[in-house]
């Protein structure tokens, strides 16, 4: 059944079980107790964010004025995120690709222009950045943060005035609250099964410990084989997570720590059709590529030759993991009219990098010998060493399986290695007061220590059949070059080693004016100045066996034992002014316009190569951002609106892509881009809530005469999420609610040039909640419902677009949980 009757199935089925509900009542002549629908409408008017703005009270969510979307514990699970990056599909103007599994997503933000990973999203916990970069090679903040049942609320902040605070975000900041003891203990367990062998059981607790004192603790423990089943287990870790506040005369101090060890495997493209210029996209032969990764038991633990005698052996179960801790603190005083506040963190992880990266575009056995023969007869090397020409290949499994024919489907794929160490401490101080009737000044300090210690073997191509759980391949020629051994037909080919340090100190002043009743206006400025530094190793290119015949080894990249020092200190401004009218108690108006910035990072002074393109402020300048906003917000019983209008202009900004051969292309863009947002439920009847996000843009690129009009990479014009929640009351305390989630997201380019489309795609995930009292609940989830084949990334390391055979990255096919839930 295709994705449109499968949704219309769904709507007639939400309609008919709201005329039954209605019928049932209108014969019921005694009243609700309570209800519910006006109960949700009256928490959503008194709803207060955190996130954006001076004040630690926060400021309720009508009344701001900028662009935020918030979500509740309960709306998390509702939309059932395969991972933290793929919370931002709640959030319109926001494009997550999370099909790479736990870690490792691609996040877009609305017209800012960005190739991969999520260089304009920052993720916070409990007000702070996690590490204060958003984005480095092989790091993404979204990896750095797990989703469990110890989070109570999560607010995402767009543009507005996050370039004054913190750490100075002008894309998107994701800023995850974590739950506190209350007076009211409050305890849960969770037990979770579901597609790819789920296993995964939550747990929480929090209540008052003594006279002012209140503590939580809580955490998760999960193993799962993932819907792409590579033999082994994609998913296994624990996480916990501790509260401890204590309540102060007009104040409030809060310690916490979380300790994470958790390992994910990270899915990258697998083999698939193309026809009509990428327009359609279809199954490869034999493929299933809902579910089929190439990875296999076989390939798991695999070796690499790193030096002459050196070898390594990784293991791909580690993927894109996370084990690592944070220890943070947050304090909110107020005394004699002025208010301090003060929130800090440390963060230390291995955030190490083991997966597979696909390389060239599937091809036959036969192809690929004779493609293998010409390269080593055009090696002169090769070649004298040899004697003669080989004239014939034989290939065979390593595993023992004989030869393999000359029509079997081959792939070629990077067995990467990437070990990364993360550290870094941040701090941000504020001081505010009312110094006349209504006008309230801020000032504050921002200040972020970090560093990075990296070690990489890029490259390392394995050579294996076209199939899930692919078998690797040896191949030799008739005149003893070996081109491929243990599966391995590719040296490493990128080999550095570095280390960074970066330190970033702001200051900032803010001033909010209630003018009067119905206005309030705000401005800020920041100046902020950033120092990094870097030791990068020289490489050179040698043979690791010093046998010319071993073809796959040659050239290998290693460091030679020098370093090359790095550095650069900039300095930049950032401004916001805002101002929100209110027509009605819950209806208001906002306008906004805001410039930032984005400073360059660890990776841009590795990739400059010398201090001198380092330097070069042309080469590498410091990204410019402005953004102006106008929106409208209002909420009653019928329906909720948060509609906003937005433009941003971008200058300097610097993009790179690793092909499969190892070479690097850098570029340098601005862009432009004009939109509008929305998010917007309806509730036409009790107990049904119909909510439509999503978002239009019109976003290109210009200053780069070979990108100059083309469409933003990666981000659709058009997408959309359509939501219909029904509850059903059974009983005095029991209920069902069922909801579901249509989404469509629009055709896309996977690169600057346009040269690989992406065609668009549509979901449907549906879910069910039984609540039995208000103690046990049942919950049973599904994604992807209808098996849709979508594609959220191209092949990224190649530059341009294929027909016929390709890599590409489609979404997880259909998975099924089941939760049980018991409070106490």
């Amino acid at each position: 059944m295709n994705s449109s009757k499968q949704f219309l199935l769904s709507s007639v089925t939400l309609a008919v079980l709201t005329l039954m509900n209605q019928a049932a009542q209108a014969q019921d002549a005694t009243p609700p107790a309570a209800a519910p629908a006006k109960d949700s409408v009256a928490a959503e008017l008194q709803q207060v964010v955190v996130t954006g703005v001076a004040a630690s009270r926060g400021v309720r969510k009508l009344d701001s004025a900028f662009s935020i979307t918030t979500a509740s514990e309960e709306q998390l699970k509702q939309a059932s995120p395969s991972s933290t990056a793929d919370v931002m599909k709640l959030v319109p103007g926001v494009y997550a690709e999370a099909t790479g599994g736990q870690s490792g997503a691609n996040i877009e933000v609305r017209g800012f222009p960005s190739g991969s990973d999520s260089p304009f999203v920052s993720v916070q916990m409990q007000g702070n950045p996690i590490y204060p970069v958003p984005t480095l090679s092989f790091f993404e903040g979204s990896s750095a943060f797990r989703l469990d049942d110890t989070i109570e609320r999560v607010e995402v902040l767009r543009g507005g005035p996050s370039t004054i605070f913190s750490s100075g975000q002008p894309g998107a900041t994701m800023n995850f609250i974590l739950k506190k003891g209350t007076d009211t203990p409050e305890g849960s367990i969770r037990f979770t099964a579901g597609t790819g062998e789920l296993r995964r059981v939550d747990l929480y607790y929090g209540g008052k410990i003594g006279d002012g004192w209140y503590g939580s603790v809580g955490g998760f423990y999960r193993t799962a084989h993932g819907v792409r089943d590579a033999g082994f287990p994609a998913d296994d870790g624990h996480q916990i997570t501790a509260t401890l506040t204590r309540k102060l005369d007009q104040g409030e101090l809060t310690l916490y720590t979380r300790s994470t060890s958790d390992k994910n495997a990270f899915y990258t493209g697998v083999p698939l059709i193309s026809a009509n210029e990428g327009r359609s996209i279809s199954a490869f032969p034999g493929f299933d590529p809902l579910k089929g990764t190439l990875m296999s038991g076989e390939m798991r633990r695999f070796t690499l030759e790193a030096a002459p005698g050196k070898t390594l052996t990784y293991d791909l179960g580690d993927g894109r993991g996370l084990k690592g801790n944070v220890f943070g603190a947050e304090f909110d005083q107020t005394f004699s009219g002025w208010t301090v506040s003060n929130k800090f963190n440390r963060f230390d992880a291995d955030m190490n990098t083991i997966a597979m990266f696909t390389g060239n575009n599937p091809l036959t056995m036969g192809a690929y010998k004779a493609a293998a023969i010409a390269s080593a007869n055009g090696n002169a090397a090769t070649l004298a060493a040899a004697g003669r020409p080989a004239t014939s290949a034989t290939a065979t499994f390593t595993n023992g399986g004989g030869a393999v024919s000359d029509s079997t489907q081959v792939v070629q794929a990077g067995l990467w290695a990437v070990e990364k160490k993360l550290k870094s401490f941040t701090d941000e101080l504020r001081v505010s007061r009312e110094w006349m009737q209504g006008n309230t000044v801020t000032v504050g300090a921002y200040f972020a220590s970090y560093s990075s210690d990296d070690v990489w073997y890029l490259g390392n191509s394995h050579l294996m059949t076209a199939v899930p759980n692919a078998s690797l391949i040896n191949v030799k020629l008739n005149n003893g070059v070996v081109v491929s051994n243990n599966g391995t037909d590719g040296n490493v080919f990128y080999a550095p080693n570095a280390s960074y340090d970066g330190s970033n100190t702001a200051f900032y002043v803010s001033n909010e004016w209630k003018v009067n009743e119905r206005i309030k206006v705000d401005a800020g400025a920041r100046r902020e100045r950033q120092k990094i530094d870097g030791s990068v190793s020289n490489l050179v290119s040698a043979d690791t066996d010093n046998n010319p015949l071993t073809v796959y080894n040659n050239g290998t990249s290693m460091p030679n034992g020098a370093y090359t020092a790095l550095g650069r200190k900039d300095t930049a401004s950032s401004f916001t002014i805002g101002g929100n009218y209110k027509l009605s108690k819950d209806a208001s108006v906002f306008a906004r316009a805001n410039t930032g910035h984005t400073f360059i990072t660890f990776d841009d002074l590795r990739n400059a190569g010398s201090q001198k393109a380092v330097d070069d402020r042309s080469g590498l300048p410091t990204p410019k951002i402005k953004q102006l906003e106008v929106g409208f917000k209002t909420v009653g019983e019928l329906y909720s609106a948060y509609i906003n209008a937005f433009h941003t202009e971008f200058d300097g900004i610097a993009f790179q892509q690793i092909l499969s051969n190892g070479s690097i292309l850098n570029s340098t863009s601005g862009s432009k881009g004009n939109g509008l947002e929305w998010e917007v439920s309806v509730r036409p009847v009790r107990n049904l809530t119909l909510t439509l996000t999503g978002d239009y843009q019109k976003s290109e690129y210009k200053d780069n005469p070979a990108t100059e009009g083309k469409t933003v990479q990666r981000q659709p014009k058009l997408q959309f999420r359509f939501t219909p929640t029904y509850k059903i009351p059974l009983g005095e305390d029991n209920s069902v609610k069922l909801y579901g989630t249509y989404t469509k997201i629009g055709e896309r380019w996977a690169d600057q040039a346009n040269l690989q489309y992406l065609p668009s795609y549509r979901t449907l995930d549906l879910g069910a909640l039984f609540s039995l009292g208000d103690k046990i609940e049942l919950r049973l989830a599904a994604t992807n419902v209808n098996n849709e084949l979508g594609l959220t990334e191209g092949n990224s390391r190649l530059s341009s677009g294929n027909s016929g055979p390709i890599n590409a990255r489609p979404l997880f096919g259909r998975a099924v949980e089941g939760s049980l839930l018991y409070r106490f």
